[in-house]
């Protein structure tokens, strides 16, 4: 083996500690941010605070995050690509709900193990609480969730051959879809268990029953 040849042998090696540390680095950020968000405040927490805690500079922070706001999304963003990649992925023949059900509940099922990458699912749960509490945080959320159901609505209309423009049915499926994670969301809030599964199994009861919901009438037989 050439000189050359057996630097070329080793160089992936460097690339990916670098990435590692690319990784560590980021995590840290984000734990952090979170642990002081929800200990303090979002409003009241201050990049310098997060940086200082890291012990790293702001130059490093702006290399991983815009501002203040993205760093807090950081989870939420991991979540919203891993739906709609599993969207993407569904079989062409599957009904519009069909496939939003089964990419929703494939993404939990992957989501817990990409979340605590960065957090523990707990300190996530915790900072979607200051989210919805946070007037500012919450009108960035509200334009996120909209822009992801726009996201979903136009891939179900690729998907059925269909102009969204024109066709009600993709933006009016996500939309339902949609009420659907919300509802989830709240009720996975509100109990004592706050595992990936829990959320799971809430989110695939919820969705069974969106078709009788929509059908059948609801009054008790007697």
């Amino acid at each position: 083996m050439t000189t050359d040849e057996a630097a070329e042998a080793v160089t992936p090696a460097p690339t990916g500690l670098r990435e590692r540390k690319k990784q560590r680095t980021r995590s840290a950020l984000v734990h952090t941010a979170f642990e002081l968000f929800t200990r303090q405040g979002y409003e009241e927490t201050t990049i310098d605070e997060i940086v200082e805690a890291v012990d790293v500079s702001q130059r490093t922070f702006f290399r991983y995050f815009a501002n203040k706001e993205e760093v807090a999304f950081a989870t939420q963003g991991s979540a919203e690509a891993l739906c709609f990649d599993a969207l993407c992925a569904r079989p062409t023949d599957e009904p519009p709900l069909t496939a939003l059900r089964n990419a929703i509940l494939d993404a939990w099922d992957r989501m817990g193990e990409t979340i605590e990458e960065l957090v523990p699912t707990e300190l996530h749960l915790r900072m979607y609480q200051v989210i919805e509490s946070t007037p500012a945080l919450l009108a960035v959320h509200l334009r996120r969730t909209m822009e992801m159901e726009e996201r979903l609505a136009r891939e179900v209309a690729r998907r059925e051959g269909l102009d969204i423009d024109q066709d009600p049915r993709p933006r009016l499926v996500v939309a339902m879809f949609g009420g659907v994670v919300r509802v989830t969301g709240k009720l996975w809030g509100e109990r004592d268990d706050l595992s990936t599964t829990a959320l799971r199994d809430i989110a695939a009861h919820q969705l069974d029953h969106v078709g009788p919901a929509l059908a059948e009438h609801w009054t008790k037989k007697h």
